[in-house]
């Protein structure tokens, strides 16, 4: 397929992440999957890699502007990355031919995608829940502005969340950055939200990129692909950004919520497409005609 389709795609899902701030995993894997037609296992490690250097330049801005909880993240990070790493040991190792492979990452692509396009659509529903019951589950949070300070408590929580998170993203490349905030909102959620974001980008990028590695170990990335998208997604992301207070965020994040449920449920019951058997007719034998001399 010509280089060009790649850069168009890095370019709408960039514009779609610098107008919403959602859409990287979540719609990348399945718009390469669906209208590429690349192979999932290579989809999904590809955009790993992707999403951790797309998401490295957000992690400086939000270092900079100290809205990182770093030992929010170096917890979360202790479950994380060795969840990612055995997941990706155990997919090796255990699965035993490329079909079922391919159908276990798409079942759980398919799932992550539902739940990621229900978040989006009901956020609003989900942030006045957390609204009403704000009650810190791993620790204590000093302050309501955007230097609040944190006292972690319960470290298993956080932990726990880690391995959920290491788990799915690395069999589906979608949930760094959607769950981790969902995540840290259900164990801080008095915490203002620009350092749970920015917390869960400086998480995300560690995650991606470990998960990547080790798609990109077994030999699940496409190098040139890889440099494609960024390509296309990186001016996209810019534009997006500058664009984002002109443009009706709210109807594109119901639009993409719809879109990502749908593409979600169309993999959960379409997993593996058989690809059509090819007959290959029997050979021809010839007999040549007997010459008498």
């Amino acid at each position: 397929m010509s280089d060009i389709y790649f850069i168009i795609t890095g370019a709408l899902v960039g514009f779609c992440v610098g107008v919403t701030g959602v859409g990287g995993g979540s719609l990348m894997t399945p718009i390469l999957i669906s209208f590429l037609k690349i192979e999932p296992h290579i989809a999904i490690g590809t955009d790993l890699l992707y999403a951790a250097i797309s998401k490295f330049c957000g992690s400086l801005v939000h270092a900079k502007k100290l809205n990182i909880v770093w030992p929010i993240v170096l917890w979360l990070s202790i479950g994380s990355i060795p969840a990612s790493l055995g997941t990706s040991w155990a997919l090796e190792h255990f699965m035993g031919g490329a079909k079922e492979f391919k159908k276990v990452l798409t079942i759980v692509l398919g799932g992550m995608l539902v739940l990621t396009g229900a978040s989006i659509v009901f956020r609003h529903k989900i942030e006045v829940f957390f609204n009403r019951h704000k009650h810190d589950v791993a620790g204590d949070t000093i302050g309501t502005n955007e230097h609040s300070y944190v006292i972690i408590k319960h470290k298993a929580w956080i932990v726990f969340m880690g391995v959920v998170l290491g788990f799915f993203v690395t069999l589906s490349s979608v949930g760094a950055g959607a769950f981790g905030i969902m995540a840290l909102v259900l164990l801080f959620p008095k915490l203002p939200m620009i350092r749970i974001i920015g917390s869960d980008v400086a998480h995300a990028v560690l995650l991606t990129l470990v998960a990547g590695l080790a798609h990109l170990k077994s030999g699940n990335v496409d190098i040139h692909l890889l440099g494609m998208l960024l390509i296309g997604s990186i001016p996209a992301i810019i534009v997006g950004t500058l664009l984002s207070s002109h443009l009706p965020e709210r109807a594109i994040r119901r639009v993409l919520g719809v879109t990502l449920i749908l593409l979600g449920t169309n993999f959960i019951v379409n997993p593996v497409k058989e690809k059509p058997l090819v007959v290959t007719p029997p050979p021809v034998t010839v007999i040549a005609p007997k010459v008498n001399i």
